[in-house]
């Protein structure tokens, strides 16, 4: 995956989130995420109250979205239309959810962007990361927002590296990502449009848009012991 296909421009339709002022002005998607909190604190109070109730301090919530009781939401959290957040989600802060998503039962978010129709349904964590239109996220896969060494992120382009400036940054995915069960996106993943990644992958740097990521995990079977 090279550097240009990394952009803004190349991975994302604006047209399906309300954060599209959120990346005008920047090359790279990651390069939003220290800036989601500023954002969602200016924006918010914008939103029209006959559609939007703010259902506590910095947390605003669509009419027609439904969120659990036992779902827990922190500050700066904007859901928007049709989403539903279901039983004991747990939703950190600085959270941009666009329209007709599943946030499902024990995930947990803190600082993502979610375009619109994603679905983040079952026992996943999303932290610093930017889920495009109509990504899915397999039970179970997970987002690692830091490196084991706590280095900075540094995103790995076929045409050279590109130094992020961030500790924390978890994975960029591109409008139509199908994300495998279990898998796991190490930090700095950029997976480009209409890729599937299968289950119980571990994915670092670029995968190429229109693509099928396998692991290469070799499988041995071997006969068992007779009972002594």
């Amino acid at each position: 995956m090279k550097k240009k296909e990394m952009t803004i421009e190349a991975m994302y339709d604006l047209q399906y989130t309300e954060a599209g002022k959120l990346f005008q002005g920047r090359i790279y998607p990651w390069e939003a995420l220290p800036h989601i909190h500023d954002f969602i604190a200016a924006y918010g109070p914008t939103l029209p109250k006959d559609e939007y109730d703010e259902v506590k301090p910095h947390v605003w919530v669509h009419k027609t979205a439904t969120v659990f009781d036992s779902a827990y939401l922190a500050e700066y959290i904007i859901i928007g239309a049709e989403t539903e957040v279901r039983q004991c989600a747990f939703l950190r802060g600085n959270i941009m959810i666009g329209k007709h998503c599943v946030i499902g039962n024990s995930c947990e978010l803190k600082n993502v962007v979610i375009f619109d129709s994603v679905q983040v349904p079952h026992y996943n964590y999303v932290g610093d990361s930017i889920l495009g239109y109509k990504s899915h996220m397999g039970a179970a896969s997970l987002t690692s927002n830091v490196k084991s060494d706590k280095r900075l992120v540094v995103v790995h382009a076929e045409d050279g590296d590109i130094e992020t400036g961030l500790k924390k940054f978890g994975a960029m995915l591109s409008d139509h990502v199908e994300v495998g069960c279990g898998s796991i996106l190490n930090p700095g993943t950029v997976i480009g449009r209409d890729t599937n990644v299968y289950p119980l992958s571990s994915v670092r740097g670029g995968v190429d848009a229109h693509s099928i990521y396998k692991s290469k995990g070799e499988v041995e079977i071997v006969p068992k012991r007779e009972e002594l």
